[in-house]
């Protein structure tokens, strides 16, 4: 009888030194396992495309499910930018005199003032001009004069009255004026500067009584009939821009209006730190609607390209790192498959890789399909883990609430 309560403290003592190594031993092989896990297979597993899904005709017009055709043909890209109005170099002139003197009075007086070719500007007394015409009225006289002598001499009287007209015109002194002189005999006090270009004052330099020198800008005139539009073409689209491309530009002036005009010159450097490049446009602007310094959304028809396999962008779902399209196989399942892009417009994406003429895709709802086969994926890779044994994934978009299954 004794043996037994002996064979019983035995037991507890047993019991306890098991509980002991239990205890002790399994905080160590979790973390055993865990790193086998990682070690083992060497690197993390890439992530798998969706499942595919598989859509009834009415629970595709359900959730606005379309199809459109991967199609090869003509494909134009068209790049936008922005610009700004300024004024057309060509038609901006200065006007200035070529002689020393003083503003007698001033004929056009305000700035932004319309003037047109031949319109006078200002009056100026010069003593240069007073000298000028008195050596022109002499040398009439002295032509006058030898009128019975020798040929020689008559030719040299001429050649002065000449090159006393000529100086006078080189000092942009017009020739009616000249002429009226002549006519006259009488010198002139002061004399007309006129313009020569049409346009409008952008700025004016000087006053009446004003002493100026020659080649002192008085005016500046610019013509507003054609106007330049600059613009900035990133480095990566200068591809598809060519000198003469048509450009459709809108104004936030003109709401409901464009304007079309063409390049007229590309510039030959690029902004390295903005990495873009500076083209130019003409456009008419003979209703002077457009004012320089305005702003325009410049839309610029790129170079088009000939058989190029293109798809509707919507057909497209891009997740950051690669993109997608759910094709439309045989026996009507949606498969994701990763595609690679190149040049998009308004409407197409050209396919590089990953689909062929003819495949059927996704056109819209692309994000509904994308997560129902993500869902599928999801839960058919729990199939192994007690309770959640799925076979196939789920058929269709989870319904709105309130539809009974």
């Amino acid at each position: 009888m004794k043996r037994i309560p002996r064979i019983a403290a035995y037991a507890v003592v047993l019991a306890l030194a098991l509980g002991t190594v239990f205890l002790l031993t399994r905080g160590k092989d979790t973390p055993t396992a865990m790193a086998a896990t990682k070690t083992s297979g060497a690197a993390t597993p890439a992530p798998t495309l969706g499942s595919p899904v598989s859509l009834t005709p009415s629970e595709a017009k359900r959730i606005g499910v379309t199809y459109a055709t991967a199609t090869v043909g003509g494909f134009g890209r068209e790049v936008r930018t922005v610009g700004q109005v300024s004024f057309d170099e060509t038609r901006v002139r200065t006007i200035a005199l070529k002689v020393d003197g003083f503003v007698d009075r001033l004929i056009v007086n305000a700035t932004g003032q319309p003037v047109a070719a031949g319109q006078s500007m200002l009056t100026i007394y010069s003593p240069m001009l007073v000298t000028a015409q008195e050596e022109l009225l002499l040398a009439r006289r002295l032509r006058n004069d030898v009128a019975d002598a020798s040929s020689e001499t008559r030719r040299s009287a001429d050649e002065m009255v000449s090159s006393s007209r000529r100086r006078l015109a080189y000092w942009d002194i017009p020739l009616a004026e000249i002429n009226e002189i002549e006519r006259s005999g009488q010198v002139q006090k002061t004399v007309t500067l006129r313009a020569l270009s049409g346009g409008y004052v952008l700025e004016k330099n000087v006053t009446a009584g004003q002493k100026v020198m020659a080649g002192e800008a008085l005016y500046k005139v610019a013509d507003l009939s054609v106007l330049w539009v600059e613009g900035e073409v990133f480095e990566q689209d200068m591809s598809t821009v060519l000198l003469g491309a048509s450009v459709q530009a809108e104004f936030a002036a003109l709401p409901g209006e464009h304007r079309m005009g063409r390049i007229s010159y590309i510039y030959p450097t690029l902004n390295p730190e903005t990495r873009t490049v500076r083209v130019r446009v003409v456009f008419s602007n003979r209703d002077l609607a457009l004012k320089p310094g305005m702003y325009a959304t410049l839309r610029i028809a790129g170079r088009a390209r000939a058989n190029v396999l293109t798809v509707p962008r919507s057909a497209v779902l891009s997740t950051g790192e690669r993109s997608l399209v759910f094709v439309r196989e045989a026996n009507g399942q949606l498969t994701p498959r990763e595609v690679s892009l190149g040049t998009t417009n308004d409407d197409r994406v050209e396919v590089l890789r990953g689909l062929t003429a003819g495949e059927t895709v996704v056109a819209s709802a692309t994000f509904l399909v994308d997560a129902e086969s993500n869902l599928g994926k999801a839960l058919g890779g729990m199939g192994n883990m007690p309770g959640m044994e799925v076979t196939t994934p789920p058929k269709a978009l989870p319904t709105t609430p309130g539809r009974k299954e």
